[in-house]
């Protein structure tokens, strides 16, 4: 067996990035999928031969027609399998602050989102799931420091 067909018997873990991105009055922007009851923030599920960066600048251009680049990476948080889910890695990234014409500028994509609101961040992170949330209230924590955050199941190591 060469390195790489072991490598393939390896265990494979999903992985997500999403992009925190604030606007000019330090507002979150959330969005609205069309296929979930809870909000999230901009990104999605890490396709193959794709990194964790690409993917959120990715998905923010495909859900809102946006084009952020994110300024660093915020957190990295592992989640354990469980009876819903198998285990994961999420990346969280600063994205930049929206303007106004940034802001003016955004185009839901309506196969994916039903909406999209700008929300003083307590009021935002109330309405993600319990696992965003905890994620998204410890990176906002640390928006303005030079710090990134190594979390299992969103508590900090």
């Amino acid at each position: 067996m060469d390195k790489k067909e072991f490598q393939e018997t390896l265990p494979k873990k999903r992985i997500s990035a999403g992009m925190l991105i604030l606007d000019e009055e330090g507002r979150l922007l959330i969005v609205e999928p069309a296929y979930k009851a809870t909000w999230e923030i901009p990104g999605g599920v890490v396709e193959a031969h794709e990194s964790p960066r690409q993917a959120a600048i990715r998905e923010t251009a495909e859900e809102l027609g946006l084009s952020c680049k994110p300024l660093r990476l915020l957190a990295v948080d592992y989640c354990d399998e469980n009876d819903e889910r198998t285990e994961s890695l999420n990346f969280i990234f600063l994205g930049p602050v929206l303007t106004a014409e940034d802001v003016a500028a955004i185009r839901l994509n309506t196969g994916e989102l039903l909406s999209y609101q700008l929300l003083a961040p307590k009021k935002a992170a109330r309405l993600l799931n319990k696992k965003l949330r905890r994620r998204v209230r410890r990176c906002l924590k640390i928006v303005n420091k030079k710090r990134c955050l190594y979390m299992e199941e969103q508590q900090p190591m």
